[in-house]
């Protein structure tokens, strides 16, 4: 079996989805993406192609392998994302062409079924507490919530205040049986990060997320150690490397993405090398089915796993739902809060190719909101 062609769609509201064909008619596909690079992921799968086409797709270590190590420059955010969604590509392929689901070839299925959580609150988190009575009537048993929208790296009384009271708010909701996680954004500085975490602790968050921003990570520890609330980071690291020195500070959640950080290959490693710091897997993944599905795959076999960020009702979403591309959207729901095992081979979702290439033509420029404090001067985003 040879692969044959390498295609990219550009869907709304800002996703970029990969399909991988071979000579014997199967097809995987994949999710390489950027928010607000798609364009420029694109273009670097479309240069990893020539390093795929002609070569067996079941060849998936060394063609992850060739991809990351087959050139002078390496990682990052862009060229780790657009192998992530090749690599996705070719466990779908390898599941199909055996007849398993993927996690399968992981190891096999350690939980019959995989706690999901929503967003609420926006950006500019408001009306938090309505938003997480909607997410649990929709029956999720967990949230997550930005911290702040634009605040100073080292905010006031007042804004610590209104911090620690939205979280309270949604607390009240979700009362003592639901969980709800923090997200900071790397919006505070270390010294608010060490300030602010304490005083959230009493209402009891599942954890803080990415409490200061990764070019910070030496200082991660410090924020570690000052916090009774368990930290988590990753959205922004794309290697086992990358994740050493966070580990090694203490965090207590991993949250690799799936569509950044190498795809189904790197975040099983990143999963084990987590598991020896006692740390738990929590993918991060604001994005499209694809993405999910990778990402429930990797759970499904993982033991360290906590639990699973999914993007039904984020507010990115304007044009287009997580399952719009979706043929069998079944497998996705979440009765009770979580989606239940399933079985169809390779990722195991089916993808609505007329709707993806009818996307494609509409395509998008899905851009991050530039953000500027009232005195003019630029905000963390």
């Amino acid at each position: 079996m040879k692969i044959v062609s390498v295609e990219t769609f550009l869907v709304p509201p800002r996703w970029l989805f990969c399909r991988v064909a071979t000579d014997e008619g199967l097809v995987g596909w994949g999710e390489p993406v950027v928010e607000g690079r798609a364009e420029t992921v694109r273009a670097a799968v479309d240069e990893l192609s020539d390093l795929l086409l002609g070569a067996d797709p079941l060849r998936i270590e060394d063609l992850w392998q060739t991809m990351t190590k087959g050139a002078f420059y390496r990682g990052g955010p862009v060229l780790s994302s657009a192998v992530a969604g090749l690599d996705q590509a070719l466990w779908d392929i390898a599941g199909k062409a055996l007849g398993v689901p993927v996690y399968q070839l992981l190891g096999g299925a350690v939980r019959e079924e995989v706690r999901v959580y929503g967003w609420i609150g926006g950006d500019e988190p408001s009306a938090v507490a309505e938003a997480a009575a909607a997410q649990v009537e929709a029956g999720l048993t967990a949230v997550k919530m930005n911290a702040a929208g634009r605040v100073g790296r080292l905010p006031g009384r007042a804004e610590v205040a209104d911090i620690v009271g939205r979280l309270a708010a949604v607390r009240e909701v979700l009362g003592d049986e639901r969980d709800v996680a923090v997200d900071f954004h790397g919006r505070f500085g270390v010294a608010a990060a060490r300030r602010v975490i304490p005083e959230l602790a009493p209402l009891h968050p599942m954890f803080v997320e990415e409490p200061v921003l990764p070019e910070y990570g030496h200082r991660l520890a410090d924020v570690v150690r000052a916090s009774a609330v368990p930290v988590a980071c990753g959205e922004r690291l794309y290697s086992r490397t990358d994740f050493l020195p966070a580990l090694q500070a203490g965090i207590a959640v991993a949250q690799p993405d799936l569509s950044h950080a190498g795809g189904i290959s790197e975040v099983r490693r990143i999963a084990a090398l987590a598991e020896t710091f006692d740390a738990l897997l929590a993918p991060h993944c604001p994005l499209g089915p694809l993405a999910l599905a990778a990402s429930l795959q990797v759970a499904f076999a993982t033991p360290n796993f906590l639990i699973q960020e999914q993007s039904i009702g984020i507010h990115y979403n304007t044009d287009a739902e997580l399952l719009d591309y979706v043929l069998d959207r079944a497998p996705f729901a979440f009765p009770q809060g979580a989606i239940q095992r399933w079985d169809a081979p390779g990722l195991g979702v089916e993808i609505d190719e007329n709707a993806v290439r009818e996307a494609d033509r509409r395509g998008h420029r899905w851009r991050p909101p530039v953000w500027r404090h009232d005195d003019g001067s630029f905000a963390e985003w």
